[in-house]
């Protein structure tokens, strides 16, 4: 009984302690980042697997095992009294022959050559895996802020609407109105909330890939997104010095450049195979108890299947010639990506300011005019309606303009390799 009530007790102290130190997420963009990049399995086994291709660019230079032979001549001593044996200083003598294999010069170097570049496209993959689910997550997390925003907007048309039953009753009470507008509005009303249900589905959706995209269990908490992050500004999106990053920071562009250095470092060892290896060996032979006689050895192997090695250089010069061209066609199809996505941005930006400077302005207006005349019977209960309606699609355009910008600042980010 005390050992359950100690435990107990170690629970109760010991849990909130646990619950604190993972601090809420969801409220930020930023957050999620920290997480994903400490908890995501995908990223960790892309940095485990770089670390592998470092390690195997040590090898790659590596001399082979050197290798020693052991020989007992005439171990059966000529059939004398003395009879076999197995033991060095009791056979007629032993020799042994110490071996190195030695490659062609220069051809250790190229094989790490090839070792560090595939080591570079370990780590351009790391970088693209990043940048793959930083997008990921920049772009549910904005979806997340349009539906919980949209949400939010459609419960204050849902108390607008209210309001506006209140008035449409009383002056029907008064003989003023007709019953059709209580009816339309209650109409309005319903629909809203069943747009309420829709979008709360949508959210529970979001989360659930926020959550998936976190290694979290799919119905793990996560906050109601606070703000979005602050588009950069102009300066900093300027498309020729983003061409320049894009060159030098892109991942799969560091993965294709990493892919022609293997190829030319492939190409090369392909030429370097033309020359023979060589082992160098040392051999001492034993006498009785004693090293009588010292040998030197020198083995070529000679390279005589010409044919096959013109071979091997005719694939490495097609494998470099296609990692070359790969690469200006990606090259290509990520300038016009970053293009496009530059283009997108700047045209969610304006398309918000037409909207918060124009737009929003003229259709609160058109309501309160509206309202008056509708209050004063000069207005019919549908044009108060539609003025409404305007009001709430200029709220969700600007809702949409902003979800749009996050995308596209996603996009270029990923191309980029990095934030803005």
């Amino acid at each position: 009984m005390k050992n359950k009530i100690a435990l107990l007790l170690l629970a109760c102290f010991t849990s909130p302690l646990v619950l604190a130190a993972e601090p809420p997420l969801g409220g930020d963009v930023q957050g999620l980042l920290d997480y994903a990049r400490a908890h995501n399995p995908e990223f960790a086994a892309a940095r485990l697997e770089a670390d592998a291709a470092a390690q195997r660019v040590v090898s790659a230079q590596a001399l082979p095992d050197p290798v020693l032979r052991t020989e007992l001549m005439d171990f059966t001593n000529q059939g004398s009294n003395r009879g076999a044996s197995l033991l060095p200083s009791q056979v007629g003598a032993t020799r042994y022959l110490l071996m190195q294999s030695v490659p062609w010069f220069g051809r250790r170097e190229l094989q790490r050559g090839i070792a560090e570049a595939q080591f570079g496209q370990s780590r351009g993959q790391t970088s693209a895996t990043w940048a793959a689910l930083a997008g990921n997550i920049k772009s549910v997390y904005a979806q997340y802020y349009y539906l919980a925003g949209s949400e939010k907007l459609t419960r204050e048309t849902l108390t607008l609407m209210n309001s506006l039953e209140q008035v449409a009753q009383t002056r029907y009470a008064h003989g003023l109105a007709a019953q059709q507008d209580v009816i339309r509005a209650q109409l309005e009303q319903t629909d809203l909330r069943t747009e309420l249900l829709e979008l709360e589905n949508m959210q529970h959706h979001m989360q659930g890939r926020l959550n998936a995209l976190l290694s979290r269990p799919s119905m793990a908490a996560l906050l109601q997104p606070a703000h979005l992050r602050p588009i950069p500004a102009a300066a900093r999106l300027d498309l020729a010095s983003l061409n320049e990053k894009l060159r030098a920071r892109n991942p799969q562009l560091q993965m294709a450049d990493a892919g022609v250095t293997e190829a030319e470092q492939s190409r090369a060892l392909a030429y370097n195979n033309r020359y023979p290896g060589f082992t160098l060996g040392v051999a001492p032979t034993q006498t009785g108890n004693s090293v009588r006689s010292w040998d030197l050895m020198v083995e070529f192997n000679i390279p005589l299947q010409q044919g096959a090695r013109r071979s091997q250089e005719h694939e490495a010069e097609s494998v470099l010639a296609a990692s070359t061209a790969r690469r200006e066609a990606l090259l290509n199809k990520m300038q016009a990506d970053l293009s496009e996505s530059v283009s997108g941005l700047d045209t969610a930006q304006r398309t918000e300011a037409l909207l918060v400077t124009r737009l929003l302005p003229q259709t609160a207006l058109t309501y309160q005019s509206a309202l008056t005349g509708y209050e004063t019977g000069k207005v019919d209960f549908a044009t108060l309606l539609e003025a409404q309606r305007q009001i709430l699609k200029a709220r969700r355009q600007q809702l949409k303009s902003q979800l749009e910008a996050q995308l596209r600042l996603s996009e270029i980010e990923s191309l980029l390799g990095e934030e803005l």
